[in-house]
């Protein structure tokens, strides 16, 4: 019987037991995947400021890029920012989980039941464990009030160089069509680039096709041809707008959850590497590993986390409320705005209160009246 049980083979577990093989290799770990493969087919990036030192180094086996700096691109802003940037794929994940965990990990296992201490397989099976994680990401769920942000990318390989000597994590010259738009650019060499089409958007219907359509027009108009296309990767992540975490916590029945699952993410940006790295440290270093504690340290950490972060909700209604869909990137580039260590500050969720007072300040990027209904309107729970 294993001590420690991963349900759903994603970033949260697959860190989660890595760490656990580089701190306890006494204990024994598994991982049950769905899917053909760990790790599905993404790309997870952060930002230097997000990690400390220590879990920079050891995370850095998954690193497949680093930059030293990044750009956004506005209508009427343009800035490099001067912090750096990382990017982990699908693949280098896979390769290192592979080798560090070998056999421990289990694919095309479909878990369609699980308790505390075990769970029940799709082939009629059952696992028992010390405790289970739960990481199979997020589930609908009445005690959350969403927005979401939705993309499609594509990893390209370009006739000629493309020109690029950093990423442009926002490039929203584009049109703006279902709610915030920009196209997400990651030069991994002179002529290979991930071109991703996102949009925070009110529902999380994804048109791929669409898309497709928006990306071979952005690449048209940068004068960029394509060779051939090296892989795809497509995804709907939530943006926290409120919510009742308690709630949500009480419907786990005692089963500990990771990532998405446990609404471990940054709320406006959907970045989830930082929350994950954070949550197998805290694991790796817990003295009681059973079922309820460790349910006890999950939900503590997730409800934690979620109470520092209700600035940033406020920020999300304000993005997704108080504008017209078209207009929404103007919260962005006003935010743009800032010096480099408060944009730093924000995507890591350390913001100060000098920092919340700086963002709110200066001329509201969206109608004063709709801007004061968010603000002073009926608090939802969270």
């Amino acid at each position: 019987m294993p001590d420690l049980l991963l349900v759903g083979g994603g970033l949260a577990n697959g860190v989660i037991a890595y760490r656990l093989k580089q701190l306890r290799p006494e204990l024994s770990v598994r991982v049950l995947e769905a899917a053909p493969a760990i790790g599905g087919t993404h790309t997870w990036s952060f930002h230097a400021g997000d990690l400390t030192p220590d879990q920079h180094a050891w995370l850095a086996p998954f690193v497949v890029h680093r930059w030293p700096d990044y750009e956004v691109v506005f209508p009427n802003r343009r800035r490099r920012v001067a912090t750096g940037y990382a990017s982990v794929t699908a693949d280098r994940f896979r390769e290192v989980l592979q080798s560090a965990l070998g056999d421990a990990i289990e694919t095309v296992t479909p878990v369609v039941d699980l308790r505390p201490d075990g769970v029940s397989l799709a082939d009629g099976r059952t696992m028992a464990a010390g405790a289970v994680i739960d990481g199979r990401g997020a589930r609908p769920s009445p005690h959350l009030t969403l927005g979401f942000q939705k993309f499609l990318g594509q990893e390209l390989e370009l006739a000629t160089p493309h020109g690029l000597a950093r990423p442009v994590i926002m490039d929203a010259t584009v049109p703006q069509a279902d709610g915030y738009r920009f196209v997400y650019l990651l030069p991994f060499s002179p002529t290979r680039l991930l071109v991703e089409d996102t949009y925070y958007a009110d529902g999380d219907g994804l048109e791929a096709d669409a898309l497709r359509t928006r990306i071979g027009a952005y690449l048209d108009g940068r004068g960029w041809r394509v060779a051939h296309l090296v892989r795809e990767e497509q995804g709907v992540l939530p943006i926290a707008l409120g919510g009742d975490v308690d709630a949500l916590w009480a419907e786990r029945d005692g089963v500990p959850a990771s990532g998405l699952a446990a609404a471990l993410f940054h709320p406006t940006t959907g970045y989830s590497l930082p929350d994950a790295v954070r949550l197998a440290d805290r694991i790796a270093a817990a003295p009681d590993l059973s079922a309820s504690a460790l349910f006890r340290l999950t939900r503590e950490h997730a409800r934690t986390a979620w109470r520092e972060r209700g600035y940033f909700r406020l920020l999300n209604r304000l993005l997704f409320r108080a504008g017209a869909p078209s207009e929404r990137y103007r919260v962005l580039e006003h935010f743009h705005r800032l010096p480099d260590p408060v944009i730093g500050r924000f995507y890591a969720a350390t913001l100060s209160g000098a920092d919340r007072l700086r963002i709110m300040a200066g001329k509201p990027p969206v109608p004063v009246g709709r801007a004061l209904g968010v603000l002073v309107g009926r608090r939802g729970r969270g």
